[in-house]
C-alpha cells in the first residue's frame, strides 16, 4: 500500500470515528450527560472498527461494502433525529416518516421514494405503541438501518459503482476532470477556471459553437454530411441562437426536486432546472465563454444558461469532444465542489437530418460519471451512476429549431426539457 493510500484510509477511519462519535452521543443523550459520554466512546470505537475492517476487505476500484454504508448512514441520521426530537412535533411517527421519507429521496428512483415515507411511518407507529417514549435518535436510526436493509433486498441493482480510483486523466477520456474550486459554480466559472489555466478568456464569445464541428463526431451510427443545415448551424454556432425552454417534469418527483432546488442546487450554483413554464417565462440567457491556450484556438468551451432577468445560473457545462475505436463522442462536464458530473453521449442520425445524443448504449463510454478530482495530483476517483440515462434529439421542424431533452433513472422517465431555438437579432 502507497504512503497517499495509507492517508486515505486513515482519513476515512477518522472520519467514522467522529461520526461515530456523534451518534452514539446521540442514541444515549437522553440518559444523561454520561450514559452520553459513554455512548460517544462506544459509537467512534464501533465504527472507526468497522471502517477499518471494511477498508481492509475492500478491492482496487470497489466502494466500501453495503454493510458499512448503511452503518454510516444509520449513525449520520442519529444526530438529526435527536434534533427533531427536541421539538414539540418530533414525534416517533414524524421522525420515522421524516427518516424514510430522506431515505427514499436518495434512493432517487420512484419505487424508493414511494416506499421511504411509508416504511418511516409504519416504524414510527410501531415505536409510538410503546408505553414509555423512545428517543427520536433511535427511531430515526432505526429508521434508515432497517430501510436499507430492506431497500437491498429488494433493489438489488446498483445505483453506483466504482469505475476507477486514483488513475491519470489520460486513463478515462469520457470524464471530463474540470472541478469547481470553491463551494459556489456560478456564472463566472469559466472566467475562474482561465486564471488557475493561465489562459486567454473570452466572455460571451460571438459566433461560437458547443462543438467545433460535428465531423469530429463522424462514427458507424452518424454521418455528419447527412445532418440538416440548420442543425449543423446551431451545434457548431450555438450563440446565433437564443433558447425558449419548457420543462416537464413527472410528478412522483417533483418533491425530491424541490428539496435538491432548495438545499442544493441554489446554494451550488449548477444544475438549477426551472420546476415550470411560469420560470422560464423570466427569460434564458445562452452564452458561451471559452478558454484559449498556446498552440490552441480554443481549448475550452464552457455552455452558461442562466436566468435573464438576475443571471441566476441554471447550468454550468463543460463540452468536450473525443474519438475511440472511429467513433466520436460529446462529453459534458458539470463542475461541481472538488469534482465533476460528466455525462458522455453517443451521436446518432436521427430520421430527417436531425442529431441524437444519447447516454443508452452497449459500447462501453457512454454513461454518467461522478468524479473526484485530487487537487495535488490531479489524479481521478470515478464513480459510474449506470441508473441515470439521458438523450438529447435536435431537429428542424418546418424551418424551426426544436430539441427534447429526456432523462430518466433506471428506465422511469421523470424530466423532458422542451427547446425552442430561435435566431437571435443580428
Amino acid at each position: 500500500m502507497t504512503q497517499a493510500q495509507t492517508a486515505q484510509r486513515n482519513g476515512a477511519v477518522g472520519f467514522a470515528a467522529v461520526v461515530g462519535a456523534v451518534a452514539g452521543a446521540s442514541l444515549a443523550a437522553h440518559r444523561g450527560r454520561w450514559s452520553a459520554g459513554m455512548g460517544a466512546i462506544a459509537g467512534a470505537a464501533g465504527l472507526a472498527s468497522s471502517e477499518a475492517v471494511a477498508r481492509a476487505r475492500q478491492r482496487p476500484n470497489e466502494i466500501p461494502p453495503l454493510w458499512q454504508r448503511i452503518a454510516m448512514t444509520g449513525a449520520l441520521v442519529a444526530p438529526l433525529g435527536w434534533a427533531a426530537g427536541r421539538s414539540r412535533r418530533g414525534g416517533s411517527v414524524a421522525v420515522g416518516t421524516a427518516t424514510g421519507a430522506l431515505a427514499g429521496l436518495l434512493g432517487v428512483r420512484p419505487q424508493k421514494v414511494v416506499l421511504g415515507p411509508l416504511f418511516g411511518t409504519a416504524v414510527g407507529r410501531a415505536f409510538a405503541t410503546r408505553r414509555r417514549p423512545v428517543p427520536a435518535s433511535i427511531v430515526a436510526t432505526t429508521t434508515m438501518v432497517g430501510y436499507r436493509v430492506l431497500s437491498s433486498l429488494v433493489f438489488r441493482d446498483a445505483q453506483v459503482s466504482l469505475l476507477a480510483e486514483r488513475v491519470r486523466a489520460e486513463d478515462l477520456p469520457f470524464v471530463v476532470p474540470r472541478e469547481a474550486r470553491s463551494s459556489y459554480v456560478g456564472t463566472d466559472y469559466v472566467r475562474d477556471l482561465a486564471e488557475s489555466l493561465g489562459g486567454s478568456y473570452v466572455a460571451d464569445a460571438s459566433d461560437v459553437g458547443i462543438v467545433a464541428s460535428l465531423d469530429e463526431l463522424a462514427g458507424p451510427d452518424f454521418d455528419p454530411a447527412a445532418v440538416d443545415p440548420l442543425v449543423r448551424e446551431f451545434y457548431e454556432h450555438t450563440t446565433r441562437f437564443a433558447l425558449d425552454i419548457v420543462p416537464q417534469w413527472r410528478l412522483w418527483v417533483r418533491p425530491g426536486y424541490l428539496l435538491y432546488r432548495t438545499l442544493v442546487a441554489r446554494r451550488l450554483g449548477q444544475a438549477n432546472v426551472p420546476m415550470n413554464q411560469r420560470e422560464t417565462e423570466r427569460g434564458v440567457r445562452s452564452r458561451i465563454d471559452t478558454i484559449s491556450l498556446p498552440g490552441e484556438d480554443v481549448a475550452v468551451r464552457g455552455w452558461i444558461r442562466s436566468f435573464a432577468d438576475t443571471d441566476e445560473p441554471i447550468y454550468v457545462g463543460i463540452y468536450t469532444t473525443y474519438r475511440h475505436d472511429g467513433r466520436g463522442y460529446v462529453s459534458v462536464g458539470f463542475p461541481v465542489p472538488q469534482g465533476s458530473f460528466t455525462a458522455t453521449l453517443l451521436p446518432r442520425a436521427r430520421p430527417g437530418g436531425g442529431l441524437m445524443l444519447t447516454s443508452r448504449s452497449e459500447l462501453d463510454h457512454p454513461g454518467h460519471y461522478l468524479t473526484y478530482i485530487d487537487p495535488a495530483t490531479r489524479d481521478l476517483t470515478a464513480l459510474a451512476v449506470p441508473g441515470f440515462a439521458e438523450q438529447l434529439d435536435v431537429y428542424s421542424e418546418d424551418g424551426q429549431l426544436r430539441a427534447e431533452h429526456a432523462f430518466s433513472v433506471f428506465g422511469r422517465p421523470f424530466l423532458v426539457l422542451h427547446y425552442r431555438m430561435h435566431r437571435k437579432p443580428a
